[in-house]
């Protein structure tokens, strides 16, 4: 059997990278982005992409740096937050957005991991977010129909793996990571520790191996805070 466990992140992404394709990209605010597997999606060259993504990194990090290379023609998102490149790009027109509510992205690509095409949710009836789609009435209440979110390409982080990609993520981390692990025709994680077969115990394991195509250890693990927020020492009153 092939081994999934590859020397770097640029040959772990040997192959699958093509212009206008569909990247899923995990990670909330800074917290489990891919950050070793992104700059290499930009030495690839490659434009015209659709990106899945709560939001687009912060500025100088992330998927900015995508953004910054004008490789991204479209993002699928729920917050446009404090990346200031990500809010020109829209406004001025050169990015085309489609803005989901946090949850309905979550469920949006869960779905698509779980191969169901569609579902429908309360959340936005009324709105911009239900204009142009489906709504129908449920004992009396209306929701809005969603539908799946797939990709060509899932780019996740992972605490620790296994040979067999079994992965566990680490406190916040773990945020859209394990539902898009699920929903890319292909998956690469990168990892900040590669373990012995055996050496993860089956009830902690939040993805199994299954859906894992290829792991690489990450060569990047900054773990920056987006904002930090001190309380003034009591001393200095």
């Amino acid at each position: 059997m092939k081994s999934k466990i590859y020397d770097s992140p640029a040959a772990a992404l040997d192959g699958l990278l093509f212009d206008g394709m569909t990247i899923m990209s995990g990670g909330f605010g800074l917290s489990g982005n891919p950050e070793s597997l992104i700059p290499e999606v930009r030495k690839s060259g490659v434009t015209g992409l659709t990106v899945i993504s709560n939001n687009a990194g912060a500025d100088g990090f992330g998927l900015w740096m995508l953004l910054e290379s004008r490789q991204v023609a479209r993002m699928i998102s729920s917050y446009v937050g404090e990346n200031k490149l990500f809010e020109q790009q829209y406004l001025s027109g050169e990015l085309e957005l489609e803005l989901n509510p946090q949850g309905t992205l979550a469920e949006r690509i869960r779905a698509g991991g779980a191969g169901i095409p569609a579902f429908y949710t309360k959340t936005g009836v009324g709105t911009v977010v239900a204009e142009g789609k489906p709504v129908e009435t449920f004992e009396g209440q209306e929701y809005v129909r969603e539908t799946w979110l797939r990709a060509d390409l899932s780019i996740i982080k992972a605490w620790k793996a296994d040979p067999a990609g079994n992965l566990m993520f680490r406190k916040t981390a773990r945020n859209f990571n394990p539902n898009m692990a699920t929903a890319g025709k292909v998956t690469v994680v990168e990892v900040e520790e590669i373990v012995e077969a055996g050496a993860l115990d089956p009830d902690c394991i939040h993805t199994p191996g299954i859906f894992v195509d290829r792991i690489v250890r990450s060569t990047i693990n900054e773990k920056r805070i987006e904002k930090l927020t001190t309380r003034a020492r009591e001393d200095a009153a």
